[in-house]
């Protein structure tokens, strides 16, 4: 197509291996180094339509999250599981057991097939599962088509973490990384204001299915004219195309820095297989275990547990349970507003810092909410304050640091795998929370449970202060080598 009609018109006098790529900018490096080259920001108008279409995936993840809750009642009546709870449950929890499946297979697809044939691949389940769900007569049609949307959803999401990691210049690559959550906020608000009409129109979470199937299919056709990541071309060997993609994202004066920098980091094994058990016990051990614990504890804050338990809370105090989901949800999108604008003014180790903090200060006002101190009103007041606070607080950093601050301090070689690594975490720890939920709420009481939850808070606290680094500004490479030290 036209990406690939530029970069062959523009691949002559091109250096094809590594050595003679390594000196071509080594010999430029002096050039750089005095200032004679332009050392001004990319702009990121160059950049920025690249990442828009990337967060396609992020708006279908939320949106797939979010789609049954309105329609279940209707598609149990519809599907004859009409008060079968564990059916419902399934609806529910095997789009998450196709999204671990996903999830840990998205380093391969990634590094085997390039990032953007990855998001195209990862469109395919989506729309084949969407519409396996929308003419679904059966329960069993209903799962078969959601374990595939949960496949897209796995494979989708790590490499959108990646990828906009990738192409972004290091002085808006924060911005960039929010704007998926934001994203994601939009896809999860999109999938409740179309489920509105579904209980006065028969059959409308039917349509509530094929509505996705648009932006998946935009998606998958608008990916042929995205760049792909440099990182990913330099690591193949194919240095020309990964110039030619440098100049799409970053303009013709910036090609030769980056190309610089890339070269920096090159420990010439990026061809080698990575294994599990380096990922584990390996000199990327660190890093890795840095990033799995801090999905662990994003998910053992509690977060979806307080997404789940919003509408009770509110149905309490007589209010619906569209009316919770709006407030929920414009205190989510608030938050990602938030991050947007500080993750490139105060860094992500601030935010999330921060972050985790004030979740542990809206879970210790949701303690003494249920505590029984306060007045019944007086508790609903706290109760529904410290739920809006902790969701705010957590789309400010907890929520959209993660998936940029790990691709961010995973070296290029392992990038892929580890987050795909992570991810899979991330989704284990997110079922069993959701499958434990609600026993441990019968079992402990709330006051007990959230006092567990501000405890896990509290610990990220610690985590962060101990382990994180700052990656604010830094290029992959300068956060690479700050990491691994070259021996």
């Amino acid at each position: 197509m036209w990406g690939h009609l530029r970069a062959s018109s523009s691949m002559y006098k091109r250096v094809a291996s590594r050595d003679s790529m390594n000196a071509d900018v080594e010999s430029n490096s002096d050039l750089l180094e005095n200032g004679e080259q332009e050392m001004t920001n990319p702009s990121w108008r160059y950049s920025c339509p690249h990442v828009l279409v990337a967060t396609i995936v992020a708006f279908l993840f939320g949106y797939h999250l979010g789609v049954v809750n309105e329609p279940l009642e209707s598609i149990s009546i519809d599907l004859g599981f009409s008060g079968n709870t564990l059916a419902e449950g399934l609806v529910v929890s095997t789009c998450l057991a196709g999204a671990f499946a996903g999830s840990l297979i998205s380093g391969w697809i990634a590094d085997g097939v390039g990032r953007r044939r990855a998001f195209q691949l990862c469109s395919l389940p989506m729309i084949m599962g969407a519409s396996l769900c929308a003419t679904a007569k059966t329960l069993a049609g209903m799962l078969a088509g959601r374990f595939l949307v949960g496949l897209g959803l796995g494979v989708g999401p790590p490499v959108a973490s990646l990828y906009v990691t990738e192409v972004s210049p290091a002085h808006v690559r924060g911005t960039y990384g929010s704007s998926i959550q934001i994203a994601t906020c939009l896809g999860l608000m999109a999938a409740l204001v179309i489920g509105i009409p579904v209980k006065n129109i028969v059959g409308w979470w039917r349509v509530c299915f094929w509505v996705s199937t648009i932006p998946a299919a935009i998606f998958a056709l608008a990916m042929m004219f995205c760049a792909e990541s440099p990182h990913w071309l330099y690591k193949q060997g194919r240095f020309a195309e990964a110039e030619v993609e440098f100049e799409r994202l970053l303009g013709s004066a910036h090609v030769k820095s980056a190309m610089l920098e890339l070269s920096k980091s090159d420990r010439g094994d990026e061809t080698e297989s990575v294994k599990i058990s380096e990922l584990l016990y390996g000199r990327h051990s660190r890093v890795v275990f840095i990033g799995s614990t801090l999905f662990a504890l994003q998910q053992l804050s509690g977060i979806n547990a307080v997404f789940y338990f919003s509408s009770t809370v509110f149905r309490r105090a007589g209010v619906s349970s569209n009316l919770a989901n709006v407030f929920v949800g414009i205190a989510n999108l608030t938050g990602s507003i938030v991050a947007l604008v500080l993750m490139d003014n105060l860094g992500r180790k601030v935010l999330l810092h921060w972050s985790f903090f004030g979740m542990a200060l809206a879970m210790a006002v949701q303690v003494f909410a249920s505590s029984g101190v306060a007045s019944y009103y007086g508790a609903f007041y706290f109760s529904v304050g410290g739920m809006l606070l902790f969701v705010l607080t957590f789309a400010v950093g907890a929520g959209p640091v993660p998936g940029l601050l790990l691709p961010e301090i995973f070296p290029s070689r392992i990038r892929a795998k580890a987050m795909a690594f992570c991810m899979s975490v991330h989704w284990v720890v997110n079922f069993f929370v959701g499958l434990m939920f609600l026993r441990l709420l019968e079992q402990l009481g709330p006051h007990l449970l959230y006092s567990i939850f501000a405890t896990f808070c509290a610990m990220a606290v610690v985590f962060v202060k101990r382990n994180v680094m700052e990656t604010k500004g830094k290029s992959l490479q300068e956060i690479e080598i700050a990491l691994l030290p070259q021996e």
